[in-house]
């Protein structure tokens, strides 16, 4: 598709969760981002069921049980996401036979009761495995794919790591030049490397290539950041990581994808406003999966709205993914109710008010603030430019507010705030530049940026 050089929205204002500038329609009659919030039921096998070789019928009985509760509830319309496990990513007939398993169920389900449907499938990036090569694993990936689309996987998806050993190396240190290197070089390189691949194989079997994640940035920074009484990262640092992490995953849209982006792609906010393509994001019934400070304000934009992992373990009121699904599926009926009065404006600013101004990760994620980093993003055509103009952006917001009395930091926030803003400016102009400090990195990461600069 090319850069993307100008915002799919005027203002914050017409962003609003269950629209889309460009809805999309697939599956067994399923609409995402056409006036509606669809749940989004994300869901693992119990422990061992890998080991035990049970792993497509247990796939199976959690789609059953999810369809089972579906229908009892009345929910209209449903997205499941299938997140393949390193073994069955390096097993692609495995793959296969879980797609299978879970596609001739839903097509059952759809035809007896009239439920919309689809399934998202995403393969594990395996490419660091010590049992291959990097080049064998990315081809174990590729077929991993290829296999899921041909057996009725509606949507692909992966949370790719590209760049992730300087990343790593780099957070924990507060080392911002080794975070640019990752966010702002290394990684938008792997992704559009490996989309150009992934969107090729969708197309060839109808599917959708649905975007991408960098959880295993972002959503690090944000878990090493904590809560409010227990951090390893300044709350501040976390939040700039996730504005920077925004151009990254934007890549997998410019190399094919059109969506829906994946649920735990926080920055799918700042995408939206970029693309108009419909998102798929998390929040409160994520706490299944991982902590977070970020629980209200991210549904503000939500067309699919997800639970992150919940295993397949027995709950009192069903198995876990069935317990998951009805709490999905009532938030999302609150949000269409208020699209059907035609209030949803008012609903999406109270969830926003409700948690915008509680730490500044939740700040750069509301409609107003990630549509302001947006726009810094498409002012700029350099992916190392872009990431550094979400970073100097989402900190100006930041400090705006915090002056403004708004936004409470404690004085070591605020400390950092000024020392951070200090070190993005003081950060080279061009990726060529940065580059001249790469050895530093791999020296003591362990890589090679030939690797992703070829």
């Amino acid at each position: 598709m090319g850069a993307f050089a100008s915002l799919a929205y005027a203002s914050p204002d017409e962003m609003v969760f269950g629209r889309a500038a460009r809805p999309l329609r697939y599956g067994l009659g399923l609409e995402v981002g056409g006036g509606r919030v669809v749940p989004e039921l994300k869901y693992w096998p119990s422990r061992g069921a890998d080991e035990s070789g049970r792993v497509v019928e247990e796939f199976a009985a959690i789609t059953r049980d999810a369809l089972e509760r579906a229908v009892d509830l009345g929910v209209k319309a449903l997205q499941l996401e299938t997140e393949l496990s390193h073994l069955a990513t390096m097993n692609p007939r495995l793959a296969r036979e879980i797609v299978e398993a879970q596609r001739s169920l839903m097509e059952r389900y759809h035809s007896e009761h009239g439920i919309a449907l689809a399934l998202r499938v995403t393969v594990a990036d395996v490419r660091w495995s010590r049992e291959l090569g990097r080049e064998e694993a990315l081809s174990r990936m590729l077929e991993a794919f290829e296999e899921a689309a041909s057996a009725g996987a509606d949507v692909l998806s992966i949370e790719s790591i590209g760049g992730k050993e300087a990343f790593d190396y780099s957070i924990v240190r507060g080392d911002v030049r080794g975070i640019a290197l990752s966010l702002a070089v290394l990684a938008p390189a792997d992704v559009q490397s490996l989309w150009r691949e992934v969107s090729r194989i969708a197309g060839r079997h109808g599917a959708l290539a649905g975007g991408d994640s960098a959880c295993g940035f972002a959503n690090t920074a944000m878990k090493l950041a904590g809560g409010f009484r227990h951090r390893m990262l300044p709350h501040v640092l976390a939040a700039v990581v996730r504005a920077m992490s925004a151009p990254r995953t934007l890549k997998a849209f410019e190399a094919g994808a059109r969506g829906p982006g994946k649920d735990c792609a926080y920055e799918n906010v700042i995408l939206k406003a970029v693309t108009g393509y419909p998102m798929s994001l998390e929040g409160k019934a994520s706490a299944v999966a991982h902590s977070s400070l970020v629980g209200n304000v991210v549904a503000a934009v939500a067309d699919l709205w997800s639970n992150e992992q919940v295993e397949n373990v027995k709950l009192f009121g069903g198995t876990g993914p069935q317990v998951f699904l009805e709490i999905l599926h009532y938030d999302c009926e609150l949000m269409n109710a208020a699209l059907r009065l035609g209030r949803e404006r008012e609903l999406r600013d109270l969830l926003v008010a409700s948690n915008a101004y509680t730490d500044p990760q939740s700040l750069v994620l509301t409609p107003q603030a990630a549509w302001e980093i947006a726009r810094a993003i498409v002012e700029e055509r350099d992916d190392y430019r872009r990431a550094l103009a979400a970073a100097g952006r989402a900190l100006e917001i930041i400090e705006r507010e915090h002056a403004a009395g708004r936004l409470a930091l404690d004085a070591r926030e605020a400390a950092y705030l000024r020392r951070l803003k200090q070190e993005i400016a003081a950060l080279p102009e061009s990726a060529e530049g940065l580059l001249e400090h790469a050895r530093y990195y791999e020296e003591r990461a362990n890589f090679r940026v030939s690797d992703y600069l070829r």
